[in-house]
């Protein structure tokens, strides 16, 4: 049964949506957009498959789309770059716009933004070649972790134990990024915060709680096993998890997102002080996807979110007013 009726499906026009890409997320989002496409498509929506991996921007503005559903993680579709050249189209699209998405990606850019406005995050130190790898592991205690900056689903990241292994971790990341993070390792229970709306409107889904084998939430735990345990909502307490929803939607806020996106959070163990780790402006739909199991948590079906997201799709960057003749 559709969720919509077919004059509201009508509505929405021509939907492009965008999946696939060149990042290294690339497999990742053609499970996600997918999904996405047939959710869309189930409901009655003129929805078809574009994968500007494959295909090219002239292509796509030929498609003559209404709007468009980006389904794209990490670079060439979560940085800001096919959303600059959706408005250069005059497509509406979902989700953030330019900025926000540029600086999401960039997580040292969003630790600043972060601290800027007194939000909670790791400590940090961004590494090139001639950095003192002693000196930092010494000023941010062992373990820490090591990750590309402009990467997602953990790609390129490791835990360094010990401080013989730094340079190898520094390697791997630097291989994927100009520059290298490192972070304080904080010790304690994972989350993940699902956040919809805009601005003040802006709402936090219910809390989910991974759980991952040994603690290893990598790539294949997180898309390919079932391995992975997951919580929602996630067992804390009132105060805990009003905290933890509110500096997420906070954080979402501050670096102006839209939409949708998706908040992961740290619970340090000692003192139950919650930490913020990144912010997902593309997040993943797929069949192990948080976003999707949070709105489930709150009785909206997974092509009830799919059009949430498609209905809120719109230009960033208004207009400029046209001179005086």
């Amino acid at each position: 049964m559709n969720h919509i009726t077919p004059n509201e499906a009508k509505a929405l026009g021509k939907v492009g949506v965008l999946f696939g890409g060149r990042s290294a997320e690339r497999d990742v989002s053609i499970m996600s957009g997918t999904g996405v496409l047939q959710a869309l498509q189930s409901q009655g929506v003129d929805a078809h498959a574009f994968d500007p991996g494959q295909r090219s921007l002239a292509e796509l503005a030929a498609e003559q789309f209404d709007r468009v559903f980006i389904a794209l993680h990490g670079r060439f579709g979560e940085d800001g770059s096919m959303q600059g050249a959706l408005e250069q189209l005059g497509i509406p699209y979902t989700g953030s716009g330019v900025m926000a998405c540029a600086v999401g990606m960039d997580k040292i850019y969003t630790k600043i933004v972060w601290l800027m406005h007194g939000l909670p995050t790791p400590r940090y130190a961004v590494l090139d070649a001639n950095s003192d790898l002693d000196q930092v592991a010494a000023d941010l205690g062992l373990p820490l972790i090591v990750k590309p900056p402009h990467e997602g689903s953990t790609i390129g990241i490791t835990k360094v134990s010990a401080a013989a292994d730094f340079k190898a971790a520094y390697d791997i990341a630097a291989a994927l990024d100009d520059s290298v993070l490192a972070e304080e390792f904080v010790t304690g229970r994972e989350f993940t915060v699902a956040v919809l709306g805009q601005g003040a409107t802006a709402r936090a889904l219910p809390i989910v709680e991974i759980v991952a084998p040994e603690g290893n939430y990598d790539y294949q735990n997180k898309y390919f096993t079932d391995d992975t345990k997951y919580y929602c909502p996630a067992a804390l307490d009132e105060a805990t998890t009003a905290e933890m929803q509110r500096i997420a939607v906070e954080a979402y806020r501050v670096l102006g997102c839209e939409g949708w996106g998706r908040v992961d959070v740290l619970l340090r163990e000692r003192d139950n002080k919650p930490f913020l780790l990144e912010v997902n402006t593309s997040p993943g739909m797929t069949t192990h996807s948080l976003v999707p199991m949070a709105a489930r948590a709150t009785g909206i079906s997974y092509e009830q979110l799919c059009v949430e997201i498609l209905r809120s799709a719109r230009l960033k960057m208004a207009a400029p007013a046209k001179g005086k003749e």
